[in-house]
């Protein structure tokens, strides 16, 4: 039986076709993968955790995929899903941030704003030769955030309150499941802990190459370690909180965006991974008194470095 192919579509129906790829592009795109099979996979992962964050999540891979058709975004970088993965982050961080009857309409509006503001970044380090990454939806969703003590309009969830770090107490006590803390780790790149979603998260990844499977377990490995011979509170170990920039870090470090001449980039990888976890308790103190999340800020600041170093290192 032969496969029909796409070009003996009609004309309407290759450009919905089209769309959803590059749709699904973006969502799989926040993982570093160029994939649409895989992005449906992680699309099914988030929806098993919360239907509404699957929900959103599509809409705003939607909504970022029309600016960029709108707003005349070359049809490669559309398609290859450059300008959604930001815009699905944002939109799930502020539908399960933010509370209130525009919730859902103000977490679009975020999503379609983090593509005009990726589509800037790009721009500007364009020349640099240093990815965007998720720097525009981290900035956006702080900025977002941090204007619901201005705005009426925007209400916090009371998942998020500032604290004094003044009165802060580490606590280390408790057992920890390490069968769960070890997808929680991938699954908190979504903001989901899940053991069939972390699970569906690994296929997808794996589906995309076995290296990069490959590298997602060692950084979550690696992070889990890494924050336990650190002496990290192990709530956050078991929820996955140290591990999700561990796994994006790897991945970027030592295959995405690796060249043969980056001899040691398995290795530079390696001690990227590592670095996050006192990247991510760091920037966690620093932003406890304004109650707002690190996010995937120790995963650009630990990527940005090594990939910058490369530019004088090019062995790493």
């Amino acid at each position: 039986m032969s496969v029909q192919n796409t070009n003996d579509k009609p004309w309407e129906e290759r450009k919905i076709y089209s769309f959803l790829m590059a749709a699904l592009k973006g969502i799989s795109q926040v993982m570093l993968i160029e994939n649409a099979l895989s992005g449906i996979i992680i699309l099914i992962a988030i929806t098993i955790f919360s239907y509404t964050l699957g929900i959103i999540a599509f809409l705003s891979a939607i909504v970022a995929t029309i600016i960029g058709r709108i707003g005349g975004v070359e049809e490669q970088t559309i398609n290859q899903g450059l300008l959604g993965y930001n815009s699905v982050l944002t939109g799930i961080a502020l539908s399960l941030f933010l509370t209130g009857p525009f919730d859902w309409i103000i977490a679009l509006i975020g999503a379609a704003v983090t593509a005009v503001f990726t589509a800037a970044m790009i721009h500007v380090m364009k020349n640099t030769g240093i990815p965007v990454l998720t720097f525009p939806f981290i900035i956006l969703t702080w900025f977002t955030l941090l204007s619901s003590y201005r705005l009426k309009a925007i209400h916090l969830t009371s998942k998020l309150v500032p604290e004094d770090i003044a009165y802060w107490g580490l606590d280390t006590s408790g057992r920890i499941n390490w069968s769960e803390a070890a997808f929680n780790g991938i699954g908190q790149i979504f903001f989901i802990h899940s053991t069939l979603s972390g699970i569906l998260l690994f296929v997808a990844v794996f589906l995309a190459g076995w290296k990069l499977g490959l590298y997602a377990v060692v950084g979550n490995v690696l992070a889990l370690l890494t924050s336990l011979l650190f002496g990290g509170e192990h709530n956050p170990i078991y929820m996955g909180l140290y591990g999700y920039n561990a796994i994006l870090t790897i991945i970027a470090v030592s295959a995405v965006f690796k060249t043969e001449q980056n001899r040691l980039a398995f290795f530079s990888g390696i001690v990227a991974t590592c670095v996050t976890v006192p990247l991510i308790a760091s920037i966690t103190t620093w932003l406890q008194p304004f109650g707002l999340p690190a996010l995937t800020m120790p995963f650009v600041l630990s990527t940005w470095l090594f990939l910058g170093a490369r530019k004088v290192m090019p062995n790493l």
